[in-house]
Formats: C-alpha cells, structure tokens, sequence
C-alpha cells in the first residue's frame, strides 16, 4: 500500500532505510535529525538526484524523528 510507485521513490526510499545510523544528537536529548552531509554524499554515491534529496527527505526526516521520540518515551514511561 505504501510502496514506492516510480524508479525516483525507490531511489530515496533506498537511502533512507541506508541512513539508519546517520543521526545528529543533542547529548541526553537524543536524535535531533539526520547528518544531511553524509545524506546527500550516500545520495550522491546512490546516484539519487539531489532534488529529490532536497525536496523530500527533510518531510522524511521528520516523521522519522517523531517515531523515535515517541518510542523513547513509552519506553521511559514504563
């Protein structure tokens, strides 16, 4: 249902599941996003066009971040 439908979204679906270990933290605070400059130089060596790097992986980004720290704090609240 949520697949990818064209080459371009496979691309960038791709490099984020490859970006798993690519986080910036803020000491105790936990990922605060992903290190953009290592995104867009995986991208690069992918061959995934920037644009779409720029255009969609900060919405990505987001969404990812708010799943962590929503699984961080359940697993604090227990």
């Amino acid at each position: 249902m949520n697949a990818p439908e064209t080459v371009e979204g496979w691309q960038l679906w791709d490099l984020v599941t490859r970006l798993g270990g690519q986080f910036r933290t803020a000491g105790m605070g936990g990922a605060i996003g992903w290190d953009m400059t290592a995104a867009l130089g995986l991208g690069d060596a992918l061959s995934v066009p920037r644009y779409l790097i720029a255009e969609f992986l900060p919405d990505i980004e987001a969404a990812v971040i708010a799943v962590i720290r929503k699984k961080s704090k359940e697993c604090t609240d227990d």
